[in-house]
């Protein structure tokens, strides 16, 4: 397949999240009507309490996976996978909603799963096994003709921060701060690298999460089950009943991406990211070798306007709210 050379608007592109923009193009309001509550109903509580955040072992610093510290955190709800198509057509349907991949009309797609009836697409400079296809939506993930690659139960991709905070109106929910993920994460194990504890997902015979296993970018070899998403449900759920918190998909988080180092890197990667939206927990394209973070402590930041094929969300809801 013939390709071109795209740079993106931001230059702080990686191997995880080629940015779109610095800042969204569109416009994007809140629905006014507000969705069913099935969502919320099913939602697991999380207790308040000490929370542990970040890692005093920092396999990538340059990201802030640092320092370890300690948070004070209410009680909350969260759900128990990432919002499935299923569920984020229901949202379509009530609201009428309009993406952002739909608005600008195009979006980024992993290179294997452009079809060659695509025909030529442009690389992102850099990190070329990203692509920039016209016509990518959460409809069609991997572009035109892509229908059957939108399963109803898996995690829904090409949504940007902006469209994952409208579907979070629409069920009165919000998106998780970086310490209530972490706390989530971690399902009750405290200061552990996974959800699971602390054996690495690379360990032989041993598949707990949905990640790359072979050589990056060019073999997957599937050994977990799966090449690209998995159901929203799969594999064993941590402590709290959570269902995939490393891997699968990034989750976009309510916070701007933020370092807290001194780190001469660290600071120059928290220039470079200014103005983007903090996501966690790795996705199926994350390899040790290169990207080895699927794990608690690990982070990456986008625009809030960019879309790509392993980027979603979960919806937390405030205790409180009994409405």
């Amino acid at each position: 397949m013939a390709i071109e050379h795209f740079q993106p608007m931001s230059d702080a592109k990686t191997c995880c999240a080629p940015a779109r923009a610095e800042t969204p193009v569109h416009s994007v309001g809140s629905p006014v009507v507000s969705g069913s509550f099935e969502g919320r109903s099913t939602a697991v509580h999380v207790p308040g309490g000490l929370a542990y955040v970040g890692t005093e072992t920092q396999h990538l610093p340059a990201d802030g996976e640092g320092p370890f510290r300690t948070a004070r955190l209410r009680p909350f709800r969260i759900a128990p996978t990432t919002v499935t198509n299923e569920e984020f057509g229901s949202f379509i349907e009530a609201t009428g909603y309009v993406t952002e991949a739909e608005r600008f009309g195009w979006s980024f797609v992993f290179w294997s799963e452009v079809d060659d009836s695509i025909g030529a697409t442009q690389a992102v400079v850099g990190v070329e096994w990203w692509r920039r296809v016209d016509g990518a939506t959460w409809r069609l993930p991997n572009g035109p003709g892509s229908e059957d690659a939108c399963h109803p139960d898996h995690p829904v991709v090409q949504v940007s921060w902006n469209d994952a905070r409208a579907y979070c109106d629409w069920v009165r929910g919000r998106l998780p701060a970086e310490a209530e993920w972490e706390h989530a994460a971690r399902g009750g194990l405290g200061d552990v690298a996974f959800p699971w504890g602390d054996q690495d997902p690379n360990d032989a015979d041993f598949t707990p999460c949905n990640i790359w296993q072979g050589q990056f970018p060019n073999v997957n070899t599937g050994k977990d089950g799966f090449r690209t998403t998995a159901p929203a449900r799969s594999f064993e759920p941590n402590g709290y009943g959570l269902y995939n918190m490393v891997g699968n998909v990034w989750e976009w988080t309510a916070e701007p991406f933020k370092i807290k180092s001194l780190r001469r890197d660290a600071k120059a990667n928290a220039k470079a990211r200014r103005g983007q939206k903090l996501l966690k927990g790795g996705s199926f394209l994350c390899h040790r070798s290169y990207c080895y973070r699927y794990r608690i402590a690990a982070r990456t930041g986008n625009t809030p306007d960019s879309t790509t094929t392993h980027q979603g969300f979960r919806v937390v809801w405030d205790v409180e709210d009994r409405t």
